[in-house]
């Protein structure tokens, strides 16, 4: 994830601020808040700045995700070009739906906050979104799951990398 998302602040930060970069990544999928940390870390941003980006940013999509997914799947299962990355996708995301089923709010918590490789708030919202998790109950849970990446990845980021650094 590391080079992904150096290679991603680059190309970025030719254009916007580097602000605007951590921004951006907390975003995107796959690098999320996780991603964003990390950038922020090596673009020099202060952590006391890059933690409201990096969870502005990550809090943005799920909404958008919970509510709309489902019907943009539905539409693109339509267009045969697009139906099997949707159907890839919802194999993939319900294929870690386990701990999700089984303990709901809490799995989801635990799914969003610990930082590892298919995991975060882009992928929390899709399944909770495809398993018809009431939106409140979701919205909670990753909030909850996204402080829990946060302290995590703060302390990865400015803590054990900065060292290193």
């Amino acid at each position: 994830m590391e080079k992904l998302a150096a290679a991603f602040a680059v190309t970025l930060g030719r254009y916007v601020s580097k602000e605007a970069v951590v921004f951006i990544i907390s975003m995107v999928p796959i690098l999320e808040l996780r991603g964003g940390l990390i950038v922020s870390k090596l673009l020099e941003v202060p952590i006391t700045t890059a933690i409201p980006l990096c969870i502005i940013g990550n809090i943005i999509p799920i909404p958008f995700i919970l509510l709309f997914i489902k019907q943009i799947f539905k539409w693109m299962k339509k267009i045969k070009l697009f139906r099997g990355l949707v159907e890839r996708l919802e194999a993939k995301a319900m294929g870690k739906s386990d701990s999700i089923k089984k303990y709901e709010f809490w799995g989801l918590v635990l799914f969003v906050g610990i930082p590892l490789p298919g995991t975060g708030a882009w992928t929390g919202s899709l399944i909770a979104a495809l398993l018809d998790v009431d939106f409140k109950k979701a919205v909670l849970a990753e909030l909850l799951g996204i402080a829990i990446a946060t302290i995590i990845m703060s302390i990865f980021s400015y803590g054990l990398l900065g060292v290193l650094l």
